[in-house]
């Protein structure tokens, strides 16, 4: 088994993280007025915490490796166990003795007449390979033309023999002597050290008509690259760029020629996309010939034909024992000449999925009274804001925290102190010594994970939502049903700040139904993240939106009854995340919900209002509570730190469990929120009142009406 280090991604990663504070501002201004932004909004304490841990947050690094599987999955049919592949993709092709690969991103090694034995270590390149062939893909390449290379590393010589296998005669350019003997004994005509020998080569291969295509491989901010090749390109050529190069393009030259100018994004077509890539879903072979998948099975089927090879090109096979010494070449601090670096990986792998850490968290309370934490999910939301908030309280352990690949439980187990880490869940629902269960995982898996908990006999803290519908919600409340007596809590923080809580005080007892508003200035986020994929994320109403009907719920201490929606028609930039909600309490109360997502984020966030028996209310951004009763106006601030209640709800939770006082929010409750934000996601389509009865849907639960379609959303 092997993995290949890339000399420039992974270098530039390393460097980046290699740089200070300030460094980085400079490298990033786009970030730095993100956090100016957040600063002004939430103030400066949260947002510097929130900075630091996303700056200590660690990252897998590799893209490209090779090896054997070991287990598949339940409706993966192309693999089995045994079969040696070839994978890729960042935060999935580690370099890592055991990894976990999306289907679409793995390739089988060929067998069966006129094919040789594929090495793990040629097989390590098969990324690197493909992003090369999807550039000769773009390229157009047809027999006897001539194709200049402009830039011979790793790629550029995986490009030289990829052309020369497709019929063509292949000049390059590169300053460094050694690359461009490689590439003649790979295959180029001629090479050239600089521009002014590359034009003489250009203009004497081509008999002075310029070339038909340039690949750039080169890896440069500047615009030298495109100027050169549009010098050397024949009218009407084709110009490709692979590597990552200035795009200022020189427009004299790039019209009188008419010069077709390319960027080839990564290995193909899939790349970047969660339906193909994590789901799994093919593109049809009819429409889409060659996918980044079929990139990575075309470059195996190459070397085993014999009309590539890689083995040229490795210059250092490295262990993964000693995998620092790779990044020490590629960052030039030995000085000595690279190409191919890989990474090697002994034949037996530990399989084990629990890693035991140094790290052990401290507390202050004696043994008794302390509450053992298992957390699931290692995510941005957990490490930034859930964990911090965890660290804080006190009288917590925290004992063990897994993920799915396990990189960021690693990551965050060791920063905030925990006992072991695991990309297994089980190894925390199993551990005995965990008395509860957080669940910071993507929202589709939340119902089961909070069932399988309790089912465990663990307290469940659940990351909101509670479920995407009411099928998952069903097997919640069945779970909980059957473990009376375990603390159930869903992360709504925001009735658990302190501001929250004076505005609470400060309309009790009302003797009339309240009238309420909350607009949400939420900011824009791109389609294609996984919050507004309808299986995964459920949507920002359902992701989102919970966080308000809980809070006004909270305000009149009521249940909602009923809902209704209207969303913004879908223009192709949003998804549904502009609306307008109305919500009806027991008591009459009404509540509206302005959600945006076409604001400006520089201005707040969140605003309260809340009017009832002559009192009005004004929460702004849980930074300022501004109050008037009987002609007086009162003011209340939260300057330094803007707490939302995260530490609040945690404190809650745990008093709950320490005393076995009542649950923080009744159950009730919690299953009346979920109702009425599904309600109100299912309003928001057709613009309709929903009905909401909780009791109803209990009954049926009880009644085991909900349980032939357990299996739905599971």
């Amino acid at each position: 088994m092997a993995s290949l280090i890339s000399a420039g991604t992974e270098r530039s990663l390393i460097e980046f993280a290699e740089k200070n504070v300030f460094q980085k501002a400079l490298a990033r201004p786009d970030l730095v007025k993100q956090f100016i932004e957040k600063a002004k909004r939430e103030g400066w304490i949260t947002t510097v915490e929130a900075a630091r841990n996303r700056l200590e947050a660690e990252v897998a690094l590799g893209y490209s490796n090779s090896g054997v599987v070991i287990e598949v999955g339940d409706r993966v049919t192309a693999f089995k166990v045994g079969d040696k592949v070839a994978c890729a993709g960042g935060g999935f092709a580690t370099h890592s003795e055991i990894v976990r690969i999306p289907q679409n991103l793995a390739a089988t090694f060929p067998s069966g007449p006129g094919t040789c034995d594929v090495s793990f270590e040629q097989a390590a390149f098969a990324t690197v390979g493909a992003i090369g062939l999807h550039g000769i893909r773009l390229a157009e390449l047809q027999i006897g033309e001539v194709v200049a290379i402009v830039g011979l590393g790793l790629v550029g010589q995986i490009m030289v023999q990829l052309a020369r296998a497709n019929g063509c005669i292949v000049i390059g350019i590169d300053p460094n002597d050694a690359r461009c003997r490689l590439a003649e004994s790979m295959g180029c005509v001629a090479t050239a050290r600089s521009d002014e020998e590359m034009k003489a080569i250009a203009a004497r291969v081509s008999s002075g008509r310029g070339v038909d295509s340039v690949l750039i491989g080169a890896a440069t901010a500047g615009n030298e690259p495109v100027e050169l090749a549009a010098e050397i390109a024949r009218d009407r050529a084709r110009i490709v760029a692979v590597g990552a190069v200035g795009f200022s393009l020189p427009r004299k030259p790039y019209y009188r020629k008419e010069l077709d100018f390319r960027v080839s994004r990564s290995y193909g077509p899939g790349r970047y996309d969660p339906e193909y890539e994590e789901k799994g879903r093919d593109y049809p072979i009819g429409y889409v010939r060659w996918t980044e998948g079929r990139n990575l099975d075309a470059i195996l089927q190459l070397v085993a034909a014999k009309k590539v090879d890689f083995a040229p090109l490795i210059t250092h096979r490295i262990p993964i024992e000693r995998a620092e010494q790779g990044y020490e070449i590629i960052t030039g601090k030995t000085g000595e000449p690279f190409l191919g670096v890989l990474i090697t990986y002994s034949n037996e792998p530990s399989l084990a999925q629990r890693v035991e850490l140094q790290g052990i968290s401290k507390t202050n309370t004696q043994p008794a009274e302390r509450i053992r934490v298992g957390v699931i999910g290692a995510g941005n939301f957990a490490a930034s804001v859930l964990l911090p908030a965890m660290k804080a309280a006190h009288g917590n352990e925290l004992i063990g925290i897994s993920s799915s690949g396990g990189a960021s439980a690693r990551s965050a187990g060791s920063r905030f102190g925990f006992r072991f880490c695991a990309s297994d869940e089980t190894e925390l629902l199993n551990d005995p010594s965990i008395d509860a269960i957080v669940v910071c995982t993507r929202h589709s898996s939340h119902s089961t994970l909070v069932a399988q908990a309790l089912e465990y006999g663990k307290h469940v803290f659940c990351e909101k939502p509670l479920a995407l519908n009411e099928i998952q919600l069903a097997t919640v409340a069945n779970a909980f049903k059957s473990r009376h007596g375990h603390v159930l809590m869903v992360g709504y923080n925001r009735r658990f700040a302190p501001l929250a809580r004076q505005l609470k005080a400060f309309v009790e007892p009302a003797t009339e139904p309240f009238v309420m508003h909350y607009r949400v200035n939420a900011g824009f986020i791109p389609g294609d993240h996984w919050v507004h994929d309808r299986e995964i994320g459920g949507g920002r109403i359902l992701g989102e939106v919970c966080h308000f009907v809980d809070f006004l719920s909270f305000l009149c201490a009521q249940p909602v009854t009923a809902v209704s929606a209207a969303a913004m028609p879908n223009s192709g930039r949003y998804s549904d995340d502009n609306l307008s909600a109305t919500l009806w309490f027991a008591d009459g109360s009404l509540g509206t919900i302005t959600y945006t997502a076409n604001g400006d984020k520089s201005f707040s966030k969140e605003r309260i209002e809340v009017f009832v028996h002559g009192r009005v209310a004004v929460l702004d951004d849980f930074k300022e509570l501004r109050t008037v009763h009987d002609g007086r106006h009162r003011v209340a601030r939260s300057r330094l730190r803007v707490d939302k209640g995260h530490r609040g709800e945690w404190q809650a939770f745990s008093n709950a469990i320490r005393t076995g006082g009542p649950q923080p929010i009744p159950f009730d409750e919690l299953i009346n929120g979920a109702l009425a934000t599904i309600a109100l996601n299912r309003s928001s389509s057709n613009r309709s009142r929903v009905e909401v009865d909780t009791r109803q849907f209990l009954f049926e639960v009880s009644e085991g009406r909900w349980d032939s379609a357990a299996d739905f959303g599971a």
